[in-house]
């Protein structure tokens, strides 16, 4: 595999490959004017609107008279601006808006496949979410405002009891930081921060997946369940006469398990497994198909003259022969997989590049197009 080893502004000058050896679920990394000259890529009237739409994931955190309370979208109601202590999230912009979408991709430095969204939190003075952890990897850009960040490396993170935020109950600060616009803080999993907005501010959170082995574990013989294939049925010629009929019969146990260890953990399954899993979107994610479909003739006509990108909500993975978009997976040929893996690295293809695309390649895009998954560059 080649290295990318150009240094990075957005990674403070150093290339990933430090990056990734010196800090990535390490240690934390400050990182000023990440983005010189940062300016926030929408307004605050935007953000409200977004959280207004049922198809937009967002919740309301306001801790009013020491009381935290937390509301999930959509959001009919901003509190006033005049009022302190109080913070908006909106989940998955890059899903909604391409602005936002352009800015999450320059973190590709890390793998599609551990690149999950971007988040925004608009908060009025005094406003955040109380100390807690994440469980994955975040990068904390500062987009408007500035914002205290208080963060700590300590082992205790328990919770405080019946709160509807994980706020840990002994949070004890080791740095402070206060980030002004372009700044960024990244921080590796199960570090304890807070954040805590002075005066008006935007920060955006670029968050990593992270899913649990519990989580894999349960989709991944969810997955088998579809896909195994035990020919036959329990039989027993050899059975005798019963002497306690409500005793379960050990013959019986190691008959049924030598069936089922059968069933392998294979590394074919696993990689379908995850190439699905993985691109599946979320249950939140609704894709939105052309109201006027243009004829598969016409839709390769305007392919070949325009080309082709993938829609923002589309995720698309490759492995070896497999090709996985949007939590499904098919086989292909080398050829074809040439111009398929270009699409899912660059996410979109020239006309001159889709003009290398097969029929059957060709028919796939349509079928992508009338569904919403892929789009036509011209736009």
């Amino acid at each position: 595999m080649k290295k990318n080893t150009t240094a990075l502004t957005l990674l403070g000058g150093i290339t990933p490959e430090e990056f990734f050896a010196t800090y990535w679920q390490k240690k934390p990394l400050l990182i000023r004017q990440a983005i010189p000259n940062f300016k926030a890529l929408f307004s605050p009237e935007e953000l409200f609107e977004m959280a207004g739409r049922d198809d937009v994931e967002s919740r309301l955190i306001c801790f009013f008279n020491q009381h935290w309370e937390m509301k999930n979208g959509p959001i009919e109601k901003i509190p006033v601006k005049e009022k302190k202590d109080w913070t908006l999230l909106i989940q998955g912009v890059n899903l909604h808006q391409a602005k936002a979408d352009e800015l999450l991709r320059q973190f590709r430095f890390a793998p599609d496949a551990r690149l999950d969204d971007l988040m925004i939190s608009y908060a009025r003075e005094g406003g955040g979410v109380g100390p807690h952890f994440d469980s994955y990897d975040v990068f904390l850009l500062q987009a408007h405002g500035q914002r205290r960040w208080q963060i700590s490396a300590q082992k205790d993170l328990s919770l405080i009891e019946g709160m509807p935020l994980k706020i840990l109950r002994n949070f004890k600060p080791e740095q402070e930081y206060i980030l002004e616009p372009g700044d960024m803080l990244y921080l590796p999993p199960h570090y304890a921060h807070d954040g805590v907005a002075l005066g008006e501010c935007m920060t955006y959170s670029i968050g990593f997946k992270s899913p649990s082995f519990q989580e894999l574990g349960e989709g991944f013989l969810q997955f088998m369940a579809d896909t195994i294939d035990l020919p036959g049925r329990y039989a027993d010629p050899e059975l005798e006469a019963s002497k306690n009929p409500a005793e379960l019969g050990t013959a019986m146990i190691e008959k049924i398990c030598a069936e089922l260890e059968k069933i392998k953990l294979g590394r074919e399954d696993m990689t379908i497994f995850l190439g699905e899993y993985l691109t599946e979107p979320k249950a939140s994610v609704f894709f939105d198909s052309p109201e006027k479909p243009l004829s598969p003739q016409k839709f390769t006509a305007a392919a070949f003259k325009y080309g082709v990108k993938l829609a923002l909500k589309t995720q698309m993975l490759y492995q070896a022969k497999h090709v996985f978009i949007n939590g499904e997976s098919f086989s292909v040929g080398k050829s074809d997989k040439q111009i398929l893996s270009l699409l899912a690295n660059q996410r979109f293809l020239s006309s001159e590049e889709i003009a290398k695309a097969s029929d059957d390649v060709l028919e796939a895009f349509c079928i992508w197009y009338e569904d919403g998954w892929l789009q036509l560059s011209k736009k």
